[in-house]
């Protein structure tokens, strides 16, 4: 173990760098899967094993290894808006299938957040930060995500106040959620929760059919006229308000 690594406590000691927010800075986790590496015994720093949270680092000197691979920083973060056609998946790896990373030609190796099923279309955030993957996939940062619907059939105020409040799906009641009418056989809903084709699941409860599902929305990025198909760099402004509160 190098002189510049410590095992203090993380809040109190200036120096270096926590192991878990280096290896979340190096794209390949976020910090909380990068504490249960640490946890595990997979991680090792100047090919000793480490499992102290606490533990900080220097970048420049130590060398850090996970299942005995060497982790090194990326060149630059990426924070990607694309609106996804339908027919594209948001796996990484799916044999057969078009993937929404195909979209997107850069160098970098970056990963979608979140999902939004092959039938679906619009935004779709892509990164290569840990951190900010963290903070928009798990559910306790209640980030908002809105989407236009519309359904096969006019839908009734009833049916569309049984989904504000909230209906059964894959055993348990959804969180509530914001509604508004569009027309009669559309309207947007926003939830803070993002379960398995959820919002086709909530409609089928209330016995209606999608034929046309995008999401407008994902936090304070919007996807305003973005074309199908077709991705942009978030602005510095943009990101700012993703990584707000961290």
């Amino acid at each position: 173990m190098s002189e510049s690594m410590q095992t203090t406590d993380p809040e109190t000691s200036g120096k270096g760098i926590r192991l878990q927010k280096w290896l979340s800075e190096a794209g390949i986790c976020s910090r909380r899967t990068g504490e249960a590496w640490i946890l595990a015994g997979r991680v090792s720093v100047n090919r000793r094993v480490v499992t102290e949270l606490g533990t900080r680092i220097d970048p420049e000197n130590d060398r850090v290894e996970v299942d005995g691979k060497p982790v090194r920083l990326r060149s630059r973060l990426v924070y990607i808006a694309l609106n996804k056609p339908a027919g594209y998946v948001t796996s990484l790896k799916q044999p057969g299938e078009k993937l929404v990373r195909d979209l997107i030609r850069i160098p970098e190796r970056i990963y979608p957040i979140g999902r939004l099923d092959k039938a679906s279309t619009g935004l779709i955030l892509l990164t290569n930060d840990g951190n900010l993957h963290h903070r928009l996939s798990h559910p306790s940062f209640d980030h908002e995500k809105e989407y236009r619907v519309v359904v096969a059939e006019p839908i009734s105020d009833a049916s569309l106040q049984r989904l504000a409040e909230g209906v059964p799906i894959l055993g348990r009641i959804t969180r509530p959620a914001e509604v508004y009418r569009i027309s009669d056989r559309s309207f947007r809903i926003i939830l803070k929760e993002g379960r398995n084709r959820q919002i086709r699941r909530m409609l089928e409860t209330v016995g209606h059919r999608v034929v046309m599902l995008q999401r407008i929305r994902i936090a304070d990025i919007v996807l305003g006229n973005l074309p199908e198909g077709r991705w942009r760099y978030l602005t510095e402004t943009e990101i700012a308000l993703l990584l707000a509160g961290e």
